[in-house]
């Protein structure tokens, strides 16, 4: 049995991407600090009917080495071959050995914002057109949006907990902070956590298109996620996975494991006022801040670098700006602040994932990211924004913000792994 203490230590030991500029977290970092730009045109479908063409998709995956059979592949959807990818890609990198593991001890949480969009709008379709007697069997488990974190734990043999969250763009930071908080408790002694999402399709860029949150610069798309700046004109849709091993200090240590941080601190609070725009002044997000340092143990003096939420809307941006002053105070100006979605887009229930692994990454390398395409000045937005060039610097603690639709808020704190 695993020891039931809340006082367990937590390290990161398995990263595991899958996106625009890379299926593997260490191409993905590379880009990403690089100031590399995954967005295009959209090509997974014909983008001519909708006021934003642009998108940040995956290419060139082959999702097989992970599942146990073509037949398996072709019985998920996309967004579930992403986290299943992801996760198995976190194991290899961690060089955890499962079959030397206790397996009712290792368990997992994958979320997703949507879940399997490209099945539902095709089996809309074969609904319409065909009729009800062609249906696939397999369309509930392939839509679904537990089945990542179902279907994960079934090739793996993983019988510790698992279950699924879905809170919109702050989806997979819950995810990892539920997992950390499992391992806290003596639950678990290792938990694969993250998210993923699939929805460039005609349904999901038609409805973000709707609700004019997506950015039009279709004649320059590498340019059109602009975090921050003054000119910004909406987010770019992204896709893809971030999955992480998390384990229990004693045990990582025990196998010699790589420790690319330790995972100390986790916010999750509510706005409790509108359905998607951010409360006033951003105090639910600032609230979020000081439960994830206050849960870490920490000061705000304490904190070396945020991985942005901001996804270049300009309500969004402006409140995550005033959020980070209120919990900083005079130092806001003075901490490094940004915001990677110029490079990968936002990529909804992975967002907060994939950013963690930013986090985890610039804590072990001592390197922050840049804001890319930040050219204008936002006063609202006065902060530093490591504009278009990463930055050397010790990073002994690391925070990343998700905030979705709903006023879901989440924040997660990790900092350099000292023995």
């Amino acid at each position: 049995m695993v020891d039931c203490k809340n006082n367990r230590r937590v390290v990161i030991t398995g990263l595991g991407v899958v996106s625009s500029l890379g299926n593997d977290a260490e191409t993905f970092w590379r880009k990403v600090v690089n100031g590399d730009c995954g967005i295009d045109r959209i090509r997974l479908i014909d983008p001519s009917p909708f006021t934003s063409q642009i998108a940040s998709e995956v290419h060139n995956f082959d999702p097989t080495p992970a599942f146990p059979s073509p037949k398996e592949v072709r019985r998920s959807d996309r967004y579930c071959q992403f986290v299943v990818y992801a996760g198995w890609s976190a194991l290899k990198d961690s060089g955890m050995d499962l079959n030397k593991e206790n397996l009712e001890e290792i368990g997992c949480f994958f979320g997703s914002g949507i879940g399997g969009l490209s099945t539902t709008e095709e089996q809309c379709r074969v609904l319409v057109e065909r009729g009800p007697g062609r249906l696939s069997p397999f369309m509930i488990p392939m839509l679904i949006l537990n089945m990542g974190s179902g279907l994960f734990s079934i090739i793996h043999g993983l019988k510790g907990p698992n279950m699924a969250t879905c809170s919109a763009c702050a989806t997979s930071t819950h995810a990892i902070g539920e997992a950390w908080q499992t391992i806290k408790l003596g639950n678990a002694t290792a938990m694969f956590a993250g998210g993923a999402e699939a929805a460039i399709t005609c349904l999901g860029v038609g409805g973000f298109s709707s609700m004019r949150a997506l950015s039009t610069r279709n004649d320059d798309p590498k340019k059109a996620s602009r975090p921050f700046d003054a000119n910004r004109d909406g987010f770019v849709m992204g896709e893809g996975a971030g999955v992480l091993l998390l384990e229990e200090l004693e045990h990582a240590k025990a196998r010699n494991a790589k420790i690319y941080a330790e995972l100390v601190g986790y916010g999750n609070t509510a706005d409790a006022y509108h359905i998607t725009i951010p409360s006033a002044g951003g105090e639910g997000a600032a609230r979020c801040m000081k439960m994830a340092l206050r849960s870490a143990g920490l000061n705000p003096e304490d904190v070396s670098y945020i991985n942005a939420h901001a996804t270049a809307t300009k309500a969004g941006d402006i409140a995550e700006a005033q959020a980070i002053k209120s919990v900083f105070g005079s130092r806001a100006s003075k901490l490094a602040v940004s915001s990677t979605k110029g490079a990968h887009a936002h990529m909804l229930g992975a967002a907060g994932a994939v950013e963690l692994a930013i986090c985890a990454m610039a804590v072990s390398n001592n390197v922050v990211p840049p804001t890319i395409n930040y050219e204008t000045k936002d006063p609202e937005c006065d902060l530093d924004c490591v504009p278009n060039v990463a930055r050397e610097l010790p990073v002994k603690v690391a925070m990343s913000n998700s905030f979705g639709f709903g006023g879901h808020n989440a924040a997660l704190v990790c900092k350099k792994f000292e023995g």
